[in-house]
Order: C-alpha cells, then sequence, then structure tokens
C-alpha cells in the first residue's frame, strides 16, 4: 500500500498548475479597457465612438475592464499565495519565480531606456531639431529658448532623499523579516508605505506649479513622459508594498517563505536607481543654464 502511494505522488519540482480561469479574464479586461480608452479620449473631444452600430463614447466601458483587471489580479495572486502555502512552491519553483521578477524587472528598464532615448535625443541635439507649428523653437539650445526649469535642489532634492530613506526602510524591513522580527517588519513596510505616498503627493503638488505643459515644447514632452511614468512606478510600488504590510501583519511570511515581499523589495529598489538617474539627467544636467521657476 505504501509503495502505490509512493508510485501516485509527486515525483518531480516542478508546480503542475490547475485549469484557470485568470489569463483568459486578463485578456478579456485588457481588451475592454483599450477599446474603453478610445472611448474615453472619443467622449472627451466631444466625438461619438460607433461599434456594431452604438455609439460608445463613454468613460464607462474603460471602468468595466478596470475592475475586470483588478478582479483578476487580486484572485490570480490569492491562488498564487494559497498555491505557495500548500507547498507548490518547491526550491525549483521558486527560483523560476525570481527569474521571472528579474526578467520583469529587465523590460521595465527598457520602457525607462526609451524615455531617456528622448530625452538625449533632443537635448544634445537641439539645434537638428526642426520647428514646426506643434514645436516651440528650440533656439539651438537646451533647454530651449522660454523655458524656466524646476529647481532641483527644491522638491526634486526632498524627493531624492525621500525615496533613499524608503530604500533603507524596505531593506530594514527585509532584514527583520530574515531574523523573524515581525514587529520590526511591520514598522520598517509601514515607514516605506508612507514614504512612498509622501513621494508620489509632493511629485503631483510639483507638476500642479510646474512653470511649462506637457504640450507646446519637447522640453515638456520628454520631462513629463519620463518623470510621469517613474510616478506612475512609484505608485504601483507603493500598493504592491502595501500589500505586503497587509500579509505581514496577517502572518503571511516567514524567514523562508516571503519571496512576494522579496519581489516587492527589488521593484522598490528598481523604482530609486531610476530616480537617481533622473534626478541627475533631467532635473540637474537637464536644466543646467536655464532660468529657475522662482515659485
Amino acid at each position: 500500500m505504501a509503495d502505490t502511494t509512493h508510485a501516485h505522488g509527486k515525483q518531480h519540482d516542478y508546480h503542475i498548475i490547475d485549469p484557470s480561469p485568470w489569463p483568459f479574464l486578463a485578456s478579456l479586461g485588457a481588451f475592454i479597457m483599450m477599446l474603453g480608452a478610445v472611448a474615453w479620449m472619443r467622449f472627451h473631444l466631444g466625438q461619438p465612438f460607433h461599434l456594431f452600430g452604438a455609439n460608445l463614447a463613454t468613460p464607462w466601458i474603460f471602468v468595466l475592464g478596470l475592475a475586470i483587471v483588478l478582479y483578476t489580479m487580486y484572485a490570480w495572486w490569492s491562488d498564487t499565495i494559497r498555491e505557495g502555502q500548500e507547498g507548490a512552491h518547491t526550491p525549483v519553483v521558486s527560483m523560476h519565480l525570481r527569474y521571472g521578477m528579474i526578467m520583469f524587472i529587465a523590460s521595465e528598464v527598457m520602457f525607462f531606456v526609451a524615455w531617456f532615448w528622448a530625452f538625449f535625443d533632443a537635448s544634445l541635439f537641439p539645434g537638428e531639431l526642426i520647428q514646426t507649428a506643434r514645436v516651440q523653437a528650440l533656439g539651438g539650445v537646451w533647454p530651449p529658448k522660454g523655458i524656466e526649469v524646476l529647481d532641483p535642489l527644491h522638491l526634486p532634492l526632498f524627493n531624492t532623499v525621500t525615496l533613499l530613506l524608503s530604500g533603507t526602510t524596505v531593506t530594514w524591513a527585509h532584514h527583520a523579516m530574515l531574523e523573524d522580527d515581525r514587529k520590526s517588519l511591520i514598522t520598517g513596510l509601514a515607514l516605506t508605505v508612507g514614504l512612498g505616498l509622501i513621494f508620489s503627493y509632493v511629485q503631483f503638488y510639483e507638476y500642479a506649479h510646474a512653470p511649462f505643459a506637457f504640450a507646446g515644447s519637447i522640453y515638456g514632452s520628454t520631462f513629463f513622459m519620463a518623470t510621469g511614468f517613474h510616478g506612475f512606478h512609484v505608485i504601483i510600488g507603493t500598493i504592491f508594498l502595501a500589500v505586503c504590510l497587509i500579509r505581514a501583519i496577517r502572518g503571511g511570511f516567514t524567514p523562508h517563505k516571503h519571496f512576494g515581499f522579496e519581489a516587492a523589495a527589488w521593484y522598490w529598489h528598481f523604482v530609486d536607481v531610476v530616480w537617481l538617474f533622473l534626478f541627475f539627467c533631467i532635473y540637474v544636467w537637464g536644466g543646467w543654464g536655464a532660468p529657475v521657476h522662482a515659485g
């Protein structure tokens, strides 16, 4: 009897996933969001969006797609957490999860390479950009003539210190978890989430008082795309860490089973490093020599 049980038991280190509806629902939600984004833009412009004989120019299609995606994320990750608690995440599976996170961060790096490429292409060769009816004249210099830049030693420096502190607190939380110090883990994560919220608020305030807009200037376009894309990642990372904080409060991590938090910490350190490049390249070097906005 024992031999029969052993023969039918799991004889490998891999995780054979049960049939799941979440990949299909995620694709469906993303498709509805794509249609909804077009419908929302048409609605914003006061134009119709005809599909299958109906005018779908409304923001609610996007909201529906977003709701499906968010629910799918919650349910799918809940299943992943449950599978890990049931022992499906063997050392081999855990290693592959780490490889997957590394590849994801590498793909994110390439996103930022695109924004930096656009910024340096415009800033290093301002004389080669042709003035059109929609692009402000650069005057052959960078920053373009007539642009007032943000003081890098004011709010940008404050946000730099904020993110560096958050990198310290998340590292403290990680070491606390490895030492099975649950109180310090929760404290470190709470501080990190709080610092992430402060960063997002300060950046929102900075955008609201910026002396230049997204449209009408290549400087504004490249600035807001690069810093705004990073700000979006800070928001995502803050949510990621907030979920880890809830799990830590519930006792969901152990010194040996904590890849969810480890992935969040990697992501947060990636966000920190990208911000340092943004701060020195766009705020400091990219605004050098231009008049500084007094506001």
